[in-house]
């Protein structure tokens, strides 16, 4: 070790945000000790990452010599850790801004993160800290100092050591090295020396760092597999090896629920391997452009461009994860040159030709698989329906949907839905709700279910948005039944003796009088069965659900709700009784006025567009009173 008092000695002192960072490094994440090792080899594969990039890519000056690989050098007995490796290299502003500033590295939105766990009672995730890119900082869990010599490749540099102890301020001051590259060197605390044994070392390296893709030396011996999976044939890939490869490439600790493999030769020539997470992360479905940070790695002549390439797949299909290889881009082509390339623009379609492919394969063959698949990801995939109109029929062939003839968690298809329908039927219904049970109730549903006619149940938020926009299957018309026209001549005879005309257009008229413009209109209803009222759109009118979602989204705030028919079932007890009050010049009667009020207002409470409960409460009391003093 150098003298800390030489001249040659500068020292910094770390900003103030660093110093909270180290910290809450030292004395919170302390559960996950072993993740130090696994950003330490993580940051030597990215210099050498760079350092390869620059050899293939350039012919600009720089230190070409040695093999690209990373060595581990442990001491039992010291407790002494030394992990070099021969990349780029960092030259001394450049450890200045890596090492020693806030600024760098998303550090500040570690510590939000940090605090927002805190604050919500959870623990902290030492998985964040890759994410964040603050892994370096790690090491001062299981050490009180830490040396870097570090020479950049960039020709006519200088070697220079940078020294910590975390506790606030950093040295750094010349070395001579000999070749380019860094040497981290440290000795563990005490509670820590079992990472100076080489087998747990080991242990560790082959759980987060096997597919590392350079070797990884420890005394000596290669410890790391390097194996590029996705040059492999099909029938080499090993299931555990390639869920291992999985994981280190997507930091999911779950296994995939399955894997594609692709290779491709013609006009243009790639190899891919595609992964189906097991679960959709919650930021995929809950968080505004979550889907653009996400997808595969982009190689070039197995080395890697680009880590999560939004222009490999269609947003819809960007929870797929894995990596795509092709040796018909030029090793340094820019993201713009990546985006508007016509070979990349090739690789995107037959890409996803194949992973609709492997999709509609799925629910062939292994349909409890498919079933898993749809149900993380049927959400996202629908939203290829209104973006990808070339692949728009494939996508429909994949819909699944609950219908009135399904079990709670069973799917049919709109090929089966068809297959299923009655001679004479010639219109797909589907009824949008919150979930399975309130649309098995709702008044609406009562003439399909007493004709047995099959109704898709929707109950995805996504569904009233693109399910109408398919306009017709197989020929057969989508239409909501809340919109669906029924044929008199089909209509369900009641239970009760329908109204005679007079009396019909009289009740029907004082529903109009009562309710005036809350409602577009009143009608007879040929579709109520059990019911005494229901409320329905108009043809031209936008779908009640549609409407609910448009109105909790942002842009909905303010709108007034559209006014809907009032459909009354004139066989009804109810509806007769008022109608024979009616008849009799009762039509002004409070009772009767409140009658007819609570019906409508128990239709919109239905529907979940009821403004005032306590209203509705109120008067229910009254009409409670009323009823039983007429009975003493």
């Amino acid at each position: 070790m150098s003298d800390h008092t030489s001249p040659a000695v500068k020292e910094f002192e770390y900003k103030a945000e660093m110093k909270q960072l180290l910290d809450l490094i030292v004395h919170s994440l302390y559960t996950h000790p072993e993740i130090f090792l696994r950003e330490l080899v993580s940051n030597a594969s990215d210099a050498l990452s760079k350092a390869r990039f620059r050899m293939l890519s350039s012919d600009e000056g720089i230190d070409r010599e040695g093999e690209l690989k990373i060595s581990i050098t442990v001491d039992a007995e010291t407790r002494s850790v030394v992990i070099e490796d021969t990349g780029i290299g960092m030259t001394e502003e450049e450890l200045i801004t890596n090492l020693g500033t806030v600024a760098r590295s998303g550090t500040l939105g570690f510590m939000e993160a940090m605090k927002a766990r805190q604050k919500e009672g959870e623990g902290v995730d030492a998985n964040l800290i890759g994410q964040f890119g603050v892994g370096f900082y790690s090491v001062f869990m299981v050490t009180d100092e830490v040396t870097v010599e570090t020479k950049s490749a960039e020709p006519g540099a200088e070697g220079r050591r940078w020294r910590s102890t975390g506790q606030g301020t950093y040295t750094i001051e010349p070395a001579e090295l000999a070749g380019r590259g860094t040497r981290i060197s440290f000795t563990l605390k005490e509670e820590y020396k079992e990472f100076a044994e080489e087998y747990r070392v080991e242990q560790v390296i082959k759980k987060y760092s096997n597919f590392v893709d350079f070797p990884i030396f420890l005394g000596g011996k290669q410890v790391n597999s390097i194996s590029a999976l996705w040059q492999r044939s099909k029938s080499e890939l090993k299931e555990d090896e390639v869920n291992e490869f999985y994981k280190f490439i997507s930091t999911d600790h779950q296994e995939p629920l399955d894997y594609l493999h692709v290779s491709v030769e013609g006009a243009v020539s790639f190899k891919a391997l595609l992964f189906i997470p097991a679960e959709a992360p919650m930021e995929l479905l809950y968080q505004q452009g979550a889907l653009e940070k996400h997808g595969p790695q982009l190689y070039v002549k197995k080395v890697l461009i680009q880590n999560e390439c939004r222009d490999l797949l269609p947003e819809y299909l960007r929870f797929v994860s894995g990596v795509v290889d092709t040796e018909d881009l030029s090793l340094n082509v820019s993201r713009e040159m990546v985006q508007s390339s016509p070979v990349m623009s090739k690789i995107r379609q037959i890409l996803t030709g194949k992973l609709l492919g492997w999709f509609d394969t799925l629910a062939k063959e292994q349909p409890e698989k498919f079933h898993k698949f749809y149900k993380a990801f049927g959400p996202i995939i629908k939203i290829g329906l209104n973006t990808d109109f070339t692949n728009r029929d494939r996508l429909i062939d994949l819909l699944r949907f609950e219908t009135t003839r399904t079990s709670e968690g069973e799917y049919a298809t709109l090929k089966e839905y068809v297959g299923r329908m009655a001679e004479g039927q010639n219109e797909i219904y589907y009824h949008a709700g919150q979930s399975r049970s309130q649309m098995l109730a709702h008044p609406n549903l009562e003439y399909f279910r007493k004709k047995e006619i099959e109704v898709l149940l929707l109950t995805d938020p996504v569904d009233v948005f693109v399910i109408p926009s398919i306009f017709e299957y197989d020929k057969k018309p989508l239409k909501s039944i809340e919109k669906a026209e029924v044929d008199s001549a089909d209509t369900v005879e009641p239970a009760g003796e329908r109204l005679g005309e007079e009396v019909k257009s009289g009740v029907l008229g004082l529903f109009r009088e009562i309710l005036g413009d809350r409602v577009a209109d009143v009608v007879e209803s040929k579709r109520l069965v059990s019911s005494p009222v229901t409320l329905v759109s108009g043809k031209d009118a936008m779908d009640s659900q549609l409407e609910k979602v448009m109105k909790m989204m942002q842009q909905g705030q303010g709108m007034p709700s559209s006014r809907k028919i009032l459909e009354v079932n004139t066989s009804h007890p109810i509806v007769r009784n008022l109608a024979g009050k009616q008849a009799v010049g009762l039509g002004g009667d409070p009772v009767v006025r409140s009658a007819v009020m609570q019906l409508f207002e128990g239709a919109l409470l239905l529907e979940g567009d009821l403004e005032s409960v306590t209203d509705y409460v109120s008067r229910m009391n009254e009409l409670v009173e009323a009823a039983t003093r007429a009975g003493n």
